[in-house]
């Protein structure tokens, strides 16, 4: 699953709530509001700063 997150502390993760997919927006582990498209992810974080959560378990070295 795709993760994003500032240097700030805010984290940005896609969830499903009643069907309808949405952008979980969290600072410092507080919620702080579910997003319907990345234009409202940018009101509580500034989008530049995000970098996307790459989770390398399970990624062997190919040589």
């Amino acid at each position: 699953m795709r993760r994003w997150v500032s240097p700030e502390g805010h984290e940005v993760d896609p969830v499903v709530i009643e069907g309808r997919p949405l952008l979980r927006v969290r600072h410092l582990g507080y919620l702080v509001g579910y997003c319907a498209c990345v234009a409202e992810v940018a009101a509580h974080v500034d989008l530049a700063d995000l970098v996307e959560v790459v989770d390398l378990r399970g990624v062997r070295e190919q040589g």
